[in-house]
């Protein structure tokens, strides 16, 4: 057996060890319920495409911990609970791939969402209609994330909030769902982020009013002296004045148009000038044979005449 066979075994004896002893590690501090997620992890994605990745896991995650655990512990079947949202988490890294999912944002609401819960159902019981427990637990959950992002990630504008919740329902929600989601998240937006959602509104208003100002108000412009017009007749003038290569100068305001040969007009032109000129021709033979005629007759007229005073001769 070679050197380099033994290190290979021994790597993987000992990598095999390493393994089994991390799985124990996180199986303990699991049912101690001491889990702690990492949040500096700089080998995953921070976009905005990874942080929506995150919702859509948290989403689930928060679905499923809210009819096990949670339903459980309202019911008092304290001894039912066997799912804690760490142990999701856990188990959702394990089975998908997270190599595109803000991992740290996940595991941050999956951590506050749960410990905070009694909190946000508060408060989105306000502008709710019915009894928290009378929602369907897809629309429950997106509502913790909107209710936890508005209260307290404030550096994420309250509308993107509002169109990522819009977003989580159209994938996961029912399909009127929208509606309630909407008009909750609006109001709870217009109570924690009053000074954001009033300076979005002037913003608004003074678009719209600019947009709709109309030309009657708007400053016109004043008349131009003699001295202007003058200006820009000579400039008008100039940009038609021919060029060093004896061409004149296309103006942009006034283009030139330049003739073109054109083959089928050409022979128009000829055929109608032959035309022209054949019915002249005609024309004019028939004026001399005309004039001929008239001199022959008169001559026929002068000799009767002649005949006939010699005759009286």
């Amino acid at each position: 057996m070679t050197d380099q066979l033994k290190r290979a075994i021994n790597a993987a004896k000992t990598a095999q060890t390493d393994d089994q002893q991390a799985e124990a590690t996180r199986l303990a501090s699991s049912s101690a319920g001491e889990q702690k997620f990492d949040m500096s992890e700089s080998s995953y994605k921070t976009s905005h495409t990874a942080v929506r990745k995150a919702r859509r896991f948290a989403m689930q995650g928060l679905y499923e911990w809210l009819v096990t655990d949670r339903r459980f512990d309202k019911d008092g079947k304290l001894g039912w609970k066997d799912n804690a949202p760490h142990d999701i988490a856990a188990r959702t890294r394990a089975t998908n791939a997270m190599h595109t999912v803000h991992i740290g944002y996940y595991h941050e609401m999956m951590r506050d969402i749960p410990e905070q819960i009694e909190a946000l159902d508060a408060l989105i019981s306000q502008h709710l209609d019915r009894d928290i427990d009378k929602l369907d637990t897809v629309e429950h959950a997106i509502l913790l994330i909107g209710a936890y992002e508005l209260q307290t990630r404030l550096e994420i504008p309250y509308k993107v909030v509002l169109d990522e919740a819009m977003k989580l329902n159209n994938h996961f929600g029912a399909t009127d769902a929208h509606k309630l989601i909407n008009a909750v998240l609006d109001k709870m937006a217009t109570d924690l982020r009053d000074l954001e959602v009033q300076a979005d509104i002037k913003a608004n208003r003074r678009r719209s009013q600019k947009a709709t100002t109309p030309a009657a108000q708007q400053p016109q412009s004043q008349p131009k002296t003699a001295d202007e017009t003058k200006a820009g007749t000579n400039a008008d003038d100039t940009s038609e004045t021919p060029t060093t290569t004896g061409k004149p100068r296309i103006s942009a305001n006034k283009a030139i148009k330049r003739p073109r040969a054109n083959k089928a007009q050409a022979n128009i032109s000829d055929y109608r000038a032959s035309k022209k000129a054949n019915a002249q021709g005609h024309n004019e033979a028939a004026a001399s044979t005309t004039e001929s005629t008239a001199a022959d007759v008169g001559l026929q007229d002068s000799n009767l005449v002649n005949s006939d005073e010699k005759s009286k001769d």
